[in-house]
């Protein structure tokens, strides 16, 4: 983990209300792992003065041989309204890698990731990776409507996808909670990120499904540090006591929140 300014490659709206930023990626962050965040600090002075929790999205090789990082959100306030307004050659401050990510078990192959909405912004570098290494991917994307979707040509032609939609926009009319049961007995191993009633919600799938599948699940928590100092992205178990979304996560199995 450093903190470290970082310079603006690449700055769109990539689908629906959701941006993309590309950054030249300092020297360091070779060690980065799917499911790790970084915490931007949006804007020239002290205002906002808290940072931005965001999960990196993606990585990537240039032609020219630079290596650059990607971050992906939803436009939700001022923090982020700052962010998209960041064009080429801009600087941005962060702080990162931080966090526990998502943990890929050797000698499996196949591999499913579910992602509510934003959720599927770390799922896609996770995608990436396991699709390099040659395993079998599907890849089940939910939200209200087709806006809240990633675009499917900009995924890995590899993968399987399967949506979700609640309006029927786009896919299978529901939520994904519905190809997730379907779909839990075909694979090895299964992770996701999005909204914690989704979390919730596919623990009670796979606990039902008498499976004993673990579920790597991702949080999503505001946080004012990011380091494990503040207490702010606390949850609490059901067993009891308390665990740090940004020093014991994001990634929980599901099990040791909601069992």
């Amino acid at each position: 983990m450093k903190s470290y300014t970082a310079e603006v490659t690449e700055s769109q709206r990539l689908y629906g209300n959701t941006h993309i930023l590309w950054f030249s990626e300092p020297g360091g962050f070779a060690s980065a792992a799917p499911g790790q965040f970084v915490m931007a600090y949006c804007g020239e002075g002290w205002d906002p003065l808290l940072g931005r929790a965001i999960s990196i999205h993606r990585r990537r090789i240039t032609s020219e041989g630079h290596r650059e990082f990607a971050l992906l959100f939803d436009l939700v306030g001022r923090g982020t309204d700052w962010l998209a307004r960041r064009r080429d050659g801009d600087l941005v401050r962060l702080v990162g890698p931080l966090g526990r990510g998502f943990e890929v078990r050797e000698r499996v192959q196949k591999m499913l990731l579910v992602g509510g909405g934003i959720g599927s912004a770390p799922l896609i570098w996770l995608a990436d990776d396991l699709v390099r290494e040659g395993r079998e991917v599907t890849l089940v994307l939910g939200g209200r409507g087709t806006p809240q979707i990633f675009p499917a040509h900009l995924l890995p032609p590899e993968v399987e996808l399967v949506v979700a939609t609640e309006d029927g926009s786009l896919g299978e009319t529901g939520r994904v909670t519905v190809p997730f049961q379907r779909l839990l007995p075909w694979c090895d191993q299964a992770f996701a990120c999005g909204p914690d009633a989704m979390f919730e919600a596919l623990y009670r799938v796979s606990a039902d499904s008498g499976l004993r599948k673990p579920v790597q699940g991702l949080l999503e928590a505001r946080m004012a540090c990011g380091l494990g100092i503040c207490y702010s992205c606390a949850v609490f178990p059901k067993r009891g006591g308390v665990r740090l979304v940004c020093h014991d996560g994001p990634m929980f199995d599901l099990r040791d929140l909601y069992a």
